[in-house]
């Protein structure tokens, strides 16, 4: 959540006209990661979790790239925390993917 968080901090400053445009997807994919996970986790068991987990890995991917974008086209700084938040939570995705498809 606390990328959600820096996403959202980082879009505010975003031109007027990316409003509907690229700031949207990236809050979307970016509250679309601890969404996923919470609801993988209140279903029936380790295999919905799974898919869950892939789910928000997904998101993960798509908001990693349009941050790249965003930083493409001037819109945010290379260095803002959005980056190793980011990189964080791909790291915690990818540990917790692993010891859910080994169970």
């Amino acid at each position: 959540m606390e990328l959600a968080k820096a996403v959202y901090q980082m879009t505010a400053t975003f031109p007027a006209e990316e409003r509907y445009g690229l700031s949207q997807q990236m809050r979307r994919a970016s509250v679309s990661i601890p969404s996923n996970i919470a609801e993988g986790a209140g279903r029936n068991g380790a295999k919905e979790f799974l898919n869950f987990i892939g789910i928000s890995r997904g998101s993960l991917a798509e908001l990693q790239t349009q941050l790249q974008l965003a930083v493409i086209l001037g819109f945010a700084a290379p260095d803002h925390q959005a980056f190793e938040l980011a990189n964080s939570t791909g790291k915690l995705l990818t540990g917790l993917h692993k010891k859910l498809a080994e169970s």
